[in-house]
């Protein structure tokens, strides 16, 4: 016969396994779970991304076309000069490299004096976009997107010699 130490310990034992089961079970069901919302914020992201892509794509339009029919002025850079060289404090939080810093700062300052070719104003827009998608919540990413939109218009009508509201 078993005596009633042994029955205890067994008991025991068998409590002890149960509980190890009941954490092993509750970890699997937990990171299953955790595996399942890792999973939608991937989507989320993945939205997120696009959204950023498709307004951008519509700025760039709507300045275009505001900028071509005589809505925004060349002169109205002046404004957006001073906003878009505000995104250079940017810089020190860093995913653009410094050669793309150096160069957006040259873009700016060319485009100040109208001497951006057309070359160096699609440079200047792609690194807008850069910018926008690495710093969108702040507001001088996307007013510097819309700068170098405007003078991205700008030089390509003074390339081809047409004047504002003018169709190509």
């Amino acid at each position: 016969m078993i005596d009633a130490n042994t029955l205890l310990d067994l008991l025991a034992a068998i409590g002890g396994l149960g509980g190890l089961a009941l954490i092993i079970g509750v970890a699997y069901w937990l990171g299953n779970k955790l595996t399942e919302v890792n999973y939608r914020f991937k989507i989320l992201e993945r939205r997120i991304e696009r959204l950023v892509s498709a307004f951008t794509s519509y700025q760039e339009f709507f300045v275009e076309f505001l900028t071509r029919e005589g809505v925004i002025k060349p002169i109205d850079k002046e404004l957006l000069i001073r906003e878009a060289k505000r995104v250079l404090r940017l810089a020190t939080t860093n995913p653009l490299t410094k050669e793309e810093w150096d160069k957006l700062r040259l873009y700016l300052d060319k485009s100040e004096k109208n001497e951006l070719t057309l070359e160096e104003a699609d440079e200047l827009l792609e690194l807008s976009r850069k910018v926008v998608r690495e710093y969108g919540e702040y507001s001088e990413a996307w007013k510097l997107h819309i700068y170098a939109t405007i003078v991205r218009t700008l030089t390509i009508m003074k390339h081809y010699g047409m004047r504002t509201g003018q169709r190509a």
